[in-house]
């Protein structure tokens, strides 16, 4: 993909920026890149939605084991 003549926002660089600070909101951001094939655009959203479940299901997986930790504490308060 030749970045020369793009806008900012359709260059790589921003685009993997974007998605770490708005994560998968970004993605329309894809798909309206003139400088993507259909078929990498499908590619793309794909890998980034599938690392947006796993982000998700191990921030809960975390939230359960704080969850556990207060209620550990809390019976060795009282």
């Amino acid at each position: 993909m030749d970045n020369k003549g793009q806008k900012w926002y359709f260059k790589s660089w921003s685009l993997a920026v974007s998605f770490f600070f708005i994560g998968p909101l970004m993605l329309p951001l894809v798909w309206v890149n003139p400088g993507f094939t259909k078929k990498k655009k499908i590619v793309i959203s794909v890998v980034i939605l599938i690392f947006t479940c796993l982000l998700a299901a191990i921030f809960l997986r975390s939230l359960k084991y704080l969850d556990n930790y207060y209620k550990f504490l809390q019976n060795e308060i009282y």
